[in-house]
């Protein structure tokens, strides 16, 4: 069975659905940079970091450096990642036994926060208009003065 859809409908869906991944495309992976303090560098953990946290990159339409601070206290390793993409920074902070559980925790709270962000910015309600702009639109008539009275 065809749908009933115009040649119109899909020439527009399609056209969407090219810019949107076009702009998608338009924005630069992530500069990252990982610290290790008291603990040895390991590049596996760094490539970790870096393929879990470059995916909050898709939730700004920005650039964006994150920066991710691992630090290991005998049993506790804890994490801090900082995301600043333009006036936008987002921080988390973490702990657990070890770097891959702190690493997955960070990249959901800084997901979490984004979203919330991002809804925050798109549920933001637009300018209401001021009272100049109202008596301007608006043909007020003056109203006659109920004081003065003819006999």
């Amino acid at each position: 069975m065809r749908s009933k859809t115009g040649a119109g409908k899909r020439s527009r869906a399609i056209t969407r659905r090219t810019r949107k991944s076009s702009l998608k495309a338009a924005i630069p992976a992530p500069k990252m940079a990982v610290t290790f303090r008291h603990v040895e560098p390991n590049d596996a953990v760094r490539s970790y970091a870096t393929r879990k946290l470059s995916h909050v990159a898709r939730f700004l339409k920005r650039p964006c450096l994150i920066h991710v601070i691992l630090t290991a206290d005998k049993y506790r390793h804890r994490g801090e990642a900082i995301v600043k993409s333009g006036h936008l920074t987002v921080a988390a902070q973490d702990e657990t036994k070890d770097f891959p559980s702190v690493i997955d925790l960070l990249a959901d709270k800084i997901e979490n926060q984004l979203q919330s962000h991002r809804g925050k910015i798109s549920a933001r309600k637009l300018r209401g208009t001021s009272t100049g702009e109202l008596m301007r639109n608006e043909q007020i008539t003056p109203e006659p003065d109920s004081t003065h009275t003819e006999i």
